[in-house]
């Protein structure tokens, strides 16, 4: 800074400006007066508005010219960029001397900092001129297949993209999607003709795909009525669907988008609507609904609408790979919404429940940045809801440093404590007992019986009782079976009460309850059978005889139990540890000293 000042106080600015102006040097030297003179600037000390008109042209002809020195045109071009973004006359003159054929051109060589300045010049260009020139300038732009050039050439070139580069391409990209701003910001006018046959045809697309007329010799009142109940079909929320589209945003942006599912997917946007308009248990997903709910949300997960920022570089290449890629997207993204809406089970109540499933799946795959529609389309299918819930948890248990390798080590410290309470809290439930329903040959639940474990868990108590009846004590119980007698645990279709039976939903609700224990009775083999009353106790009984025969218990119950005490364990163990990072690793371990002489030797006699 210092320096900068010294030169710039001595007509230092001047006498490059000179040099620059002059060309009498087209080589090495004009090159180095071109850096010097940016570097002075950059310090901030002198407008980039007091360099003159001449001066301006004077560098926009060595961005013109065909032969020109490697490193002269890049810092030209740079020149220009801070000219166009710092002054808007001067912009303006830029914009209008350096054609954008000439950008394209240095766009295309191999020299990859020529292609960078021009891609920054480029973008500065279309940063200062207006909406409406944006638009023309980008339509031009895209005729001339700058976009298959880009994807091509500088995304996947053998190069690596500099981080430069990449920022260029990021205010490009937010610029393309901000010419879909305006459609955002207007809202519906039901005046309009052609607005009105828009809906129209979005309606006739769904029900009327022969394009026969609506209700052909119907009264007005009839058609106007069967119209509106197909709107209904069709997800709005009114009768008249511009009431749905009065929002902003979406604004017309979710028409144009559900225009362009119907047009350019038709069969997709038919099976849609009519496969969720048939609908009568109230899981229909309704499609205009969520169509102006998904234009809402993609809007904001691109930042549409949003001033660029100054240094992310956070493209995405799929925007790039095709026309129309924000269209694209949407069909890719309410078809999944669809498919999610499925899995989820959802109701109309789920609406907004299935919205932030759907931003979620959308947000990761978006991150991975896929370089095509059809990579997005793979990735995005393959994150269904279950695994969206899978990675919360995960995501969860990272935040809570639950997986940490310290804290599952400590976690598989208390298991051998914390599986021997859930095994003792079985087994009390099995001492306390339960009243079981007996099924005859002819199912019918008619007979009650109590099964319950002695206190000194050598013998299972059971016996028949009266319904109404208060749960008998043990030694009321008739019947016994020593623990030592049972040789296996059998549960579901292998049981012998429900082996035998037949398919039926009733059967496999008793699959599902069923379990028993086989012991011996002289010679022979025999049964205690039984049917849970609920799953919770038929997972409470299987899990206790399971600690009684002295196998693992392995049920559900036991799972959920573990995971909910391991969970407040840990967390009661961690307490004063809260807020205090965890490291992945331990501490290294220090080396031995060099020498022990500083233990004291006890064989010595003190004087």
């Amino acid at each position: 800074m210092t320096f900068a000042q010294e030169v710039i106080s001595r007509d230092g600015l001047q006498r490059l400006g000179t040099i620059i102006e002059d060309g009498d040097d087209l080589g090495e030297l004009l090159a180095l007066a071109l850096r010097a003179f940016l570097e002075l600037m950059e310090h901030g000390m002198v407008s980039w508005e007091t360099l003159s008109i001449p001066f301006v042209r004077k560098v926009v002809c060595y961005v013109n010219m065909n032969l020109m020195d490697a490193s002269v045109q890049p810092l030209a071009l740079r020149l220009l960029e801070s000219v166009t973004l710092s002054s808007p006359a001067l912009g303006q003159l830029v914009k209008s001397e350096v054609p954008l054929d000439r950008l394209l051109v240095h766009l295309q060589v191999m020299n990859q900092q020529l292609q960078t300045k021009a891609m920054a010049l480029l973008t500065a260009l279309l940063q200062g001129a207006s909406s409406t020139e944006r638009k023309h300038m980008l339509d031009y732009l895209w005729q001339r297949n700058l976009r298959q050039f880009i994807y091509k050439n500088i995304i996947h070139s053998a190069a690596p993209l500099g981080d430069e580069m990449a920022h260029h391409l990021y205010v490009l990209q937010a610029l393309m999607l901000g010419l879909l701003e305006p459609r955002m910001r207007t809202p519906l006018d039901p005046y309009s003709q052609e607005q009105r046959e828009q809906l129209q045809a979005l309606r006739q697309a769904a029900f009327d795909p022969e394009g026969e007329s609506l209700g052909t010799g119907l009264s007005a009142d009839r058609r106007r009525s069967l119209c509106a109940r197909e709107f209904r079909k069709l997800g709005f929320s009114n009768s008249n669907p511009a009431q749905d589209l009065e929002r902003v945003p979406p604004g017309l942006l979710a028409l144009d988008n559900m225009l362009y599912f119907s047009r350019h997917a038709p069969s997709a946007y038919s099976r849609f609507v009519l496969e969720n308009s048939s609908r009568e248990d109230k899981h229909e997903c309704p499609f205009a609904r969520s169509s102006i709910q998904l234009t809402v949300l993609l809007c904001e997960l691109l930042r549409i609408g949003e001033p660029c920022s100054e240094t992310a570089q956070d493209f995405s290449p799929m925007f790039f790979s095709q026309d129309q890629s924000f269209h694209e997207l949407f069909c890719v993204s309410i078809q999944l919404l669809n498919k999610t809406w499925k899995e989820m089970r959802a109701t109309q109540e789920d609406f907004d429940k299935v919205m932030q499933v759907v931003r979620e799946q959308l947000a990761r795959t978006l991150a991975l940045k896929p370089s095509s529609l059809e990579l997005f389309r793979t990735k995005v299918n393959a994150l269904p809801y279950g695994e969206v819930l899978r990675l919360r948890q995960t995501e969860r248990l990272h935040q809570e440093g639950t997986l940490a390798p310290p804290i599952l080590e400590l976690r598989e410290k208390l298991k051998p404590e914390l599986m021997g309470l859930i095994r003792q809290q079985r087994l009390l439930r099995l001492c306390e007992g339960t009243l079981f329903r007996k099924i005859s040959s002819r199912r019918r639940q008619d007979k009650l019986w109590f099964c319950c474990l002695s206190p000194n868990h050598k013998v299972l108590q059971y016996g028949d009782v009266e319904e109404g009846s208060s749960p008998p004590t043990p030694e009321s119980l008739p019947e016994q079976l020593p623990v030592a007698d049972i040789k296996a645990l059998l549960t579901g279709k292998d049981c012998p009460h429900v082996r035998e039976k037949g398919s039926g939903k009733q059967n496999k609700d008793l699959y599902e309850l069923a379990f028993s224990v086989s012991y011996d009775h002289g010679e022979e083999e025999a049964y205690l059978n039984f049917i849970a009353p609920s799953k919770r106790e038929f997972h409470l009984w299987t899990d206790g005889l399971s600690a009684l025969l002295g196998s693992p218990m392995g049920s559900e119950q036991t799972r959920l139990d573990l995971e909910q005490l391991l969970t407040m364990e840990t967390k009661l163990r961690l307490l004063e540890l809260e807020n205090v990072p965890i490291p992945e690793q331990p501490p290294p371990i220090p080396p031995p000293p060099t020498n022990f002489n500083f233990c004291y030797d006890c064989s010595i006699p003190e004087p």
